[in-house]
C-alpha cells in the first residue's frame, strides 16, 4: 500500500483502471534510439503515447525499426514528434530539414503549396511509423523580438496565420497523421521563452479574439485533431494561472467558446515556466483537471521515475479528491480516441510523394535584393556565419546556414562561425582577399550582429549578406537574401542564387 500525504491509501496494482488512466494520458520521451525495456513494460500496462526527439532518431531506417519495436508492444501506440520542418527538425536534425518552415510558406502565400508540403512531410513520418505531430505553429508573430517564435510563425498578420494554419493541418491529417496545432492561446506577443520562464501577454480580450485566437479557429475548422497549450500568463483570460493550468483557458474558452473537441496536450511540462514555478508533479495535476488531457514530458527528463512520479502523483490527486475521477477518465479516453483515429487513418495514407515539394517551396519564398554595388560572384567566397545562441526549441545540434551548400556549387568556398563584439574584424581578417557572404540570423535581435554588418559592409560594400530569420525593413549588402528561414532547403535556394551567373531580380 502506498500512503499519500492527504493520509489516504491507495493500491499499487499496476493494473486498475485508475493506474491506466494515469499512465494513459502521459507522452514521455527515453534516451537512444531503440525503445528501454521500462518504456516497453509502461506500453503494456496502459501507456498510450511516446515522444520522440532529434536524440531518438538517426535514419529513416532506424526510425522505422524504432517504431515497429513500440508498436509490437501496442499496436494503435501514438507515437509523437515535434517536427515542424524549417527550423525545427527531429526527422533531419543532423543534416537540416527538406522542408523550409511556415516564415517561408507564409512569405509564398500559396495556401495550395502549404497544403502540399505538410502532406509531404505527414507521408514521410507516416512512413516511418510516426502518427502524431506536434504541429504547426499557429502563433502570430505579433512581437518581432519574440526570442521563440520568429520564423516559426507564417508571419505577423492575422489572416495570413489563419489560411495557412488550416492548410497545414489539412495537408498533413490527409497523410494519415495527426496535427497538433500549438501554442494555445497564442505565444507570438511574448519577450520570454517559455522554455527558461514564465512570459506573459498583457492584451485586452478583444485584440486576443481578434488575433491571437484566429489561426486556431481556422484549425478548428480544419479538423486540428489536437491542440497543445502554451505555457504563458495571460490576465485577460486568467489573472493567476498559466494557460496549460487554466480552467478559463482550456475548458471554458477552447472547449466551451470555442467548440473544441479533440485532444488537448500540454506543451513540456519540464520547461521552466511550469517546472520553475508549480513543479512538474503538482503542474500535471493542475494541467489535467484544467481540462488538458495528455501531459508532454521528456524533452528533458527521459527516464522511467519520472513517468512513475506523474502517474503516481495522478493517481494521489484522485484519491485525494483534488482531481476527479472522471476528469482523469475523460481524458484518457480521448488519448485512446485520437489513437483509434490514426490506427484508421494509417489505412488511408499516400502511398507516392513529392521528394522535391520542399525545395520548389524554399525557391519561392527567396526575397532577393540588390544593392547599388551588386555584381555576380565569380570565384569562390568566404562564407562568414554569424552565429546567434540557438533557442531550445530550434536546438543547437541542427546544421544551418549556405555554406555547406555553396561548396558543392562553387568547390573551393571557405567558411567560419563568429560572434560576439569582435566578430566584423575578425571576418575580414578571415576572408583576405575573398568576397564575403554574410550569413546572419535575426539580425534585429541581436545588436552584436549588427555592429558586426556595419563594419563589414563599411569596409567590403560588395559583400553579399543572406538573412535566415524573419527579415526587417531595411535591406543591406550588395546582394540581400531573405530566406525566411534556416532548413537545408533555404540554404540550398540561396546558395543557388548566389552562384548564378548574373544578379537575380526579387
Amino acid at each position: 500500500m502506498t500512503t499519500f500525504a492527504s493520509g489516504t491509501t491507495a493500491s499499487n496494482s499496476e493494473n486498475d483502471s485508475l493506474t491506466r488512466d494515469a499512465l494513459t494520458v502521459l507522452q514521455p520521451g527515453f534516451t537512444g534510439t531503440k525503445a528501454p525495456g521500462w518504456l516497453l513494460r509502461r506500453l503494456g500496462e496502459g501507456l498510450a503515447s511516446v515522444g520522440l526527439f532529434g536524440r531518438n532518431i538517426t535514419s529513416r531506417e532506424q526510425l522505422s525499426e524504432l517504431t515497429a519495436q513500440l508498436r509490437a508492444e501496442r499496436e494503435d501506440v501514438l507515437v509523437a514528434i515535434d517536427e515542424e520542418g524549417g527550423d525545427v527538425t527531429r526527422l533531419e536534425v543532423r543534416t537540416g530539414s527538406s522542408f523550409p518552415g511556415n516564415h517561408a510558406l507564409g512569405a509564398v502565400d500559396d495556401v495550395d503549396l502549404t497544403r502540399a508540403v505538410a502532406r509531404e512531410l505527414g507521408r514521410r513520418l507516416a512512413e516511418c511509423g510516426v502518427n502524431f505531430n506536434w504541429a504547426p505553429s499557429a502563433d502570430i508573430n505579433s512581437n518581432p523580438a519574440n526570442p521563440v517564435i520568429g520564423v516559426r510563425s507564417f508571419g505577423a498578420g492575422t489572416a495570413l496565420a489563419a489560411r495557412h494554419t488550416a492548410a497545414y493541418v489539412t495537408g498533413l491529417q490527409s497523410a494519415g497523421v495527426a496535427a497538433c496545432t500549438k501554442h494555445f492561446p497564442g505565444h507570438g506577443d511574448t519577450a520570454v521563452d517559455s522554455h527558461h520562464a514564465l512570459p506573459r501577454i498583457d492584451v485586452d480580450a478583444s485584440v486576443l479574439h481578434e488575433r491571437e485566437l484566429a489561426p486556431f479557429r481556422a484549425a478548428i475548422e480544419a479538423g486540428t485533431k489536437a491542440v497543445m497549450s502554451a505555457h504563458i500568463l495571460v490576465p485577460a483570460l486568467d489573472p493567476d494561472r498559466p494557460a496549460t493550468l487554466s480552467s478559463r483557458v482550456l475548458t471554458d474558452l477552447l472547449r466551451g467558446e470555442m467548440g473544441y473537441d479533440g485532444l488537448i496536450v500540454t506543451d513540456g511540462m519540464e520547461m521552466r515556466a511550469i517546472a520553475g514555478t508549480y513543479g512538474i508533479e503538482r503542474g500535471s495535476v493542475l494541467a489535467v483537471a484544467a481540462g488538458a488531457d495528455a501531459i508532454c514530458v521528456g524533452g528533458g527528463l527521459a527516464d522511467e521515475e519520472t513517468v512513475r512520479r506523474l502517474r503516481d502523483a495522478l493517481v494521489a490527486a484522485v484519491r485525494a479528491g483534488e482531481l476527479p475521477e472522471e476528469r482523469l477518465a475523460d481524458a484518457a479516453e480521448r488519448v485512446r480516441a485520437l489513437a483509434r483515429w490514426t490506427a484508421a487513418a494509417a489505412s488511408d495514407r499516400p502511398g507516392t510523394g513529392d521528394e522535391e515539394v520542399g525545395l520548389r517551396a524554399a525557391r519561392r519564398a527567396l526575397r532577393i535584393t540588390p544593392g547599388e554595388t551588386s555584381t555576380p560572384l565569380t570565384a569562390p567566397p568566404y562564407v562568414a556565419a554569424l552565429t546567434p545562441v540557438a533557442n531550445i526549441a530550434v536546438g543547437d545540434e541542427t546544421p544551418w546556414g549556405v555554406a555547406a551548400e555553396l561548396a558543392q556549387l562553387m568547390p573551393g568556398t571557405l567558411t567560419g562561425t563568429f560572434a560576439g563584439d569582435e566578430a566584423g574584424r575578425e571576418i575580414l581578417r578571415a576572408a583576405g582577399g575573398r568576397r564575403v557572404v554574410a550569413v546572419v540570423r535575426d539580425e534585429h535581435r541581436h545588436p552584436w550582429m549588427a555592429a558586426a554588418l556595419d563594419e563589414l559592409l563599411a569596409a567590403r560594400p560588395d559583400t553579399i549578406v543572406v538573412e535566415m530569420g524573419v527579415p526587417q525593413a531595411t535591406r543591406r549588402g550588395a546582394l540581400h537574401i531573405a530566406t525566411h528561414g534556416a532548413a537545408r532547403v533555404c540554404g540550398r535556394a540561396a546558395a543557388e542564387a548566389i552562384a548564378g551567373t548574373g544578379v537575380p531580380t526579387a
